[in-house]
């Protein structure tokens, strides 16, 4: 069934390709819009535009950005001894929102799926490897030298030994899969590998909970 105005069908046509908006979501937004004033409509579409033009890929973490590398990168107040390892660019920004983590970050692009022909090849596990190995070999071969803290580190350098990779994936088969791979390959490397918790959700009922969830809670209790 096809709406009277083919202009209007066209507008719920392109919507309807967001993931996950259906012909009746799209429909229901192309109604909104149609009410909002122009201004506004011309402002979302000049951030679509702007959004697809102006942001690029940090070469470093592969966050999305407007200046390469990414502020967190650049910043001299994060912690760059501290790398959390995400799936996608939405999760960095899921995590900024706590405030918590003051550490860099490293995207992967998405997660080992061979039932979707994705491979360790196809992510940007490499350059993690190649951040961690940089700084480990720097370490290595640092010599005592006027400057030196001896913590295996140049007072004079930029960046600091990584000391421990975090990994936060998200808990299902391709996650655990993707960590596995991650943390065997930096094993060599001498850095701690560590992964987010998991378990009960804050205001969450045990009688609610599935098995593998209370499994997980338990293996990831923590003392008070």
């Amino acid at each position: 069934m096809h709406l009277t105005s083919e202009t209007v069908e066209s507008l719920v046509e392109q919507l309807s390709k967001l993931p996950p908006i259906g012909r009746k979501t799209a429909q229901r937004l192309a109604a909104f819009i149609l009410k909002m004033p122009r201004e506004e409509v011309v402002e979302i579409a000049k951030a679509m535009v702007a959004a697809k033009d102006r942001v690029k890929t940090c070469s470093v973490c592969f966050n999305v950005t407007d200046l390469d590398p990414c502020p967190v990168c650049s910043s001299e107040r994060r912690d760059k001894s501290v790398i959390c390892v995400v799936e996608e660019p939405s999760d960095v920004m899921a995590l900024e929102r706590t405030g918590e983590f003051r550490g860099l970050y490293h995207v992967l692009g998405g997660v080992i799926s061979p039932l979707d022909g994705i491979g360790p090849d196809d992510l940007h596990i490499s350059e993690l490897i190649a951040r961690v190995a940089q700084t480990s070999s720097r370490t290595a071969v640092a010599e005592p030298t006027e400057g030196y803290d001896g913590r295996g580190a140049d007072l004079e350098s930029e960046d600091a030994p990584v000391q421990e990779v975090i990994l936060a994936m998200n808990p299902n088969v391709e996650g655990d899969t993707t960590a596995y791979y991650v943390g065997q390959m930096l094993a060599p490397f001498g850095v701690t590998v560590s992964r987010i918790a998991r378990g009960l959700p804050i205001g969450g009922d045990l009688e609610f909970a599935d098995e593998a969830t209370l499994s997980r809670a338990l293996e990831g209790r923590a003392g008070m």
